[in-house]
């Protein structure tokens, strides 16, 4: 008789690159997505470690809804602050996870469905106009946690604050992620401590940390 694999709850995270296809240096790319996801897994220590799986995708799966929120946006920060060119989209899926295949890391079950369908309505998100700077989105398979709808609405928003970003924003928004200091983030920039309190204040990098913390542990 066949033995079921045994199934845990998680959240998994499926990710692809945006235009990835049309940079000039392809095998650089990859060099670099390689280097920045072995540095999210020393940060965030996902149950499921963060790879790349085929092409311009990668995946992982965490304990925690908020670990998966932080981790997508620490990861597309410092993915842009590289290369503004270089964008990721985010399908990010709450439901079970089972290992069928434990010699080749093939894993199976209903967060990585209801993942794979939050990434495919982000790529069909950003074909509207009104939603062109639409980067994540949430799908539940097991009911737990905040309402997806909420979390939804902060996806958005929190996509469209990004989006509006200029690339100083992000590498301020990336320095507070890692918990640097104003003071730090002036010397690195080369300008003063009040003028980047007001940038992080005014271009949304407070409350949008707000949030995220708000979320973190959940």
């Amino acid at each position: 008789m066949d033995v079921q694999p045994e199934a845990s709850p998680a959240v998994v995270v499926i990710a692809d690159l945006v235009a990835s296809r049309t940079t000039p240096d392809r095998a650089a790319l990859h060099r670099r997505v390689v280097a920045v996801l072995e540095e999210a897994n020393a940060r965030f220590a996902p149950v499921s470690l963060l790879r790349v799986t085929v092409g311009d995708e990668f995946q992982g799966a965490f304990a925690s809804l908020g670990q998966a929120l932080r981790c997508t946006l620490w990861l597309r920060m410092a993915l842009l602050t590289g290369d503004p060119s270089c964008d990721v989209r985010f399908g990010l899926g709450r439901g079970e996870v089972s290992v069928v295949d434990a010699e080749r890391g093939i894993e199976d079950g209903t967060a990585w469905w209801v993942a794979r369908d939050a990434l495919t309505g982000v790529e069909a998100d950003a074909e509207r106009s009104g939603l062109r700077h639409r980067r994540t989105s949430y799908r539940v398979a097991l009911p737990a946690g905040p309402d997806p709808a909420l979390v939804e609405a902060l996806l958005i928003l929190r996509d469209q604050v990004v989006g509006a970003m200029s690339v100083r924003s992000c590498r301020l928004l990336l320095g507070v992620l890692e918990g640097r200091s104003q003071l730090e983030l002036a010397e690195s920039e080369r300008i003063s401590a009040s003028a980047v309190s007001q940038r992080v204040r005014n271009d949304g990098i407070t409350a949008l940390v707000a949030a995220e913390n708000l979320l973190e542990e959940v």
